[in-house]
């Protein structure tokens, strides 16, 4: 069956009207592997699977690449055809904020922590988009990847302080042979940096290593860490042990734990984590 494409909030509620079983992927294009996992995981789980192609210009900052984000739409169809996905919501700015969204969503705390520290202001403009994607699609699942960890977490509190009758599903990273997280923004990488940008994730093992054989200092191993990307051309963010449960800083009793690190390329910022239990 043919992908539908549907840019109308109101075409697309029409067109729901009728399912009563919806998975759905919220993305904003430029699509690689790891959206195709997330959509065949979708495609497990519900008789419908909606995907959406939008480019939110409240989570960008002021000097961030929001106009220069690629958007490769015709391609993004090609791959959600053959992943099996069944519409895909592609609305313009114009549809998704007719007016000023002066009404926003504030997440927790933590939001500004991590990679809210670096972008202020980006997770309530994810927060409130998602509200409204959930709002709009209505689904009984919706599937985000472990990647992007803190917006993971951020939207899971979304739907469990809101009662919403959604269940999120988790999809493991998708990597690339050399352990290089699967991103958009890897495109921006130029032979060089790709080929360094796999040291994010080695660090991140290390620590892993380190956690795992009984170092439990873990602001030490935190600065040791971001001394050596510094030391190899990175801009560091930060590099972080946090308990998974929580986010919060991890503490010697915690067991179930997770590994994350923003840094920098050139201009293109990447991430990273790993989830582990000591």
């Amino acid at each position: 069956m043919a992908l539908q494409v549907i840019p109308q909030i109101a075409n697309l509620r029409a067109r729901l009207a009728q399912e009563d079983s919806i998975a759905f992927v919220p993305t904003m294009g430029n699509l690689h592997a790891g959206h195709i996992h997330l959509v065949e995981l979708a495609r497990q789980r519900a008789e419908c699977v909606v995907a959406s192609i939008f480019v939110n210009p409240l989570q960008f900052g002021a000097n961030e690449d929001l106009a220069n984000y690629p958007r490769t739409l015709a391609e993004d169809c090609e791959k959600l055809q053959a992943a099996g996905a069944d519409i895909v919501f592609t609305p313009s700015v114009e549809e998704m904020y007719p007016t000023e969204q002066t009404m926003r969503i504030t997440p927790p705390p933590i939001a500004n922590e991590l990679c809210g520290a670096a972008r202020p202001g980006h997770f309530d403009g994810v927060a409130t988009v998602v509200m409204k994607l959930f709002s709009i699609v209505q689904p009984q699942i919706a599937v985000f990847g472990k990647k992007d960890f803190q917006q993971l977490f951020i939207i899971r509190e979304l739907v469990r302080q809101f009662n919403l009758p959604i269940e999120i599903v988790a999809g493991e990273t998708q990597r690339e042979h050399s352990g290089l997280a699967l991103s958009s923004r890897n495109g921006y990488l130029n032979d060089g940096q790709k080929l360094e940008a796999q040291r994010l994730y080695r660090t991140l093992k290390l620590i892993v290593d380190n956690v795992q054989k009984g170092n439990r200092d873990y602001a030490a191993i935190e600065a040791q860490s971001s001394q050596y990307l510094t030391q190899l051309g990175w801009i560091v963010d930060y590099v972080s042990i946090r308990s998974a449960a929580t986010l919060m800083p991890a503490s010697p009793d915690d067991r179930d734990l997770v590994a994350l690190a923003a840094a920098r390329q050139g201009s293109t910022r990447l991430i990273d984590n790993i989830e582990f239990s000591v």
